[in-house]
């Protein structure tokens, strides 16, 4: 029985996941944060924990076991329950129970289960696509300001010259003004003229344009044939996740590269966190969905994983 991977497909849709008489797996929603020190920065994930405590059976898994290999509620229970008798012998012995992706359990002096969790996987399917990077420390430089000293300087003081009285130049000046009065209204005037024939040679232009387009006669003797396309719509709520990308260009090729595949790859939009996913396929029958899931993370993509919403 692949219990491990059972309870890793259940951890990315529920926050606890029990299994009969052994124990709980726990996980616990934490934010990004940053190391000051290292200036890493981790993104949002869920953190795992064990609970020897909770080990009431409250149907979970077994239904789960149940679904997936096509059998009765009774066996996967009976099934569950024997392999639970089989790791505890483990444990018992001294052994170190190591469940992929999840972590390792083992007993202490005192009896006790001690659990040391794996940090391959990140378990927040929000967050998937985002990992863990360091940045470099940014540093500042101040730069000192150097202020330039205005010296002072002595005005000059212009001092009119005294010139003689010339009558002659009072009338010159008068005879210069009138010609220029002149030549300004002459001016306009020939402007005027030329405005006016622009726009009469514009208005027959567009008369003889509309009359040229009114009749003109199209006529296509050869049509081409409609064309018609089938596109196939997927549809479900069950969504084979292939990767979630910052870029939106980026998930462009990751859909090319499905498609050469064989896969039936498109993106289903962006998450909250600005990412665009992309998808190998969407499904209407959740044992079909889970069926392929395990077939691409056996043959293609281990990390693949199954998103359970609806879209719009």
């Amino acid at each position: 029985m692949q219990l491990e991977t059972y309870i890793s497909d259940l951890l990315y849709r529920y926050d606890c996941v029990t299994i009969p008489e052994f124990g709980a797996f726990l996980t616990k929603s934490v934010s990004a944060k940053v190391h000051e020190s290292t200036n890493s920065f981790y993104p949002p994930k869920k953190v795992l924990s064990f609970n020897e405590q909770l080990q009431h059976n409250d149907g979970l898994l077994s239904s789960y076991i149940a679904e997936v290999e096509k059998i009765p509620y009774e066996v996967a229970s009976q099934k569950l329950n024997k392999h639970v008798k089989s790791i505890k012998s483990y444990l018992v012995q001294g052994e170190t129970l190591t469940f992929d992706n999840i972590g390792e359990l083992v007993l202490n002096a005192e009896g006790k289960i001690v659990f040391d969790p794996s940090y391959h996987i990140n378990y927040l399917t929000d967050a998937f696509g985002l990992s863990q990077f360091v940045s470099n420390q940014v540093t500042r430089e101040v730069y000192k300001e150097d202020v330039e000293t205005i010296e002072n300087v002595i005005p000059i003081t212009v001092t009119p010259e005294k010139r003689k009285s010339r009558p002659y130049l009072k009338y010159a000046a008068i005879a210069v003004l009138f010609l220029g009065l002149g030549g300004f209204v002459a001016s306009n005037y020939y402007i005027n003229e030329i405005e006016s024939q622009n726009q009469l040679a514009q208005e027959e232009a567009n008369t003889q344009l509309d009359n040229k387009v009114q009749e003109a006669t199209f006529v296509i003797e050869n049509p081409l044939p409609a064309a018609t396309l089938t596109v196939e719509k997927q549809q479900g709520n069950y969504h084979i996740i292939a990767g979630a990308f910052r870029v939106e260009e980026n998930s462009d090729k990751k859909v090319a590269q499905l498609k050469a595949l064989g896969y039936k790859a498109r993106k289903i939009g962006v998450n909250k966190y600005g990412l665009h996913e992309v998808v190998y396929s969407s499904h209407v029958d959740r044992l079909e969905a889970l069926k392929t899931l395990r077939d691409i993370k056996r043959t293609h993509n281990p990390d693949a994983w199954l998103l359970v919403k609806a879209l719009n």
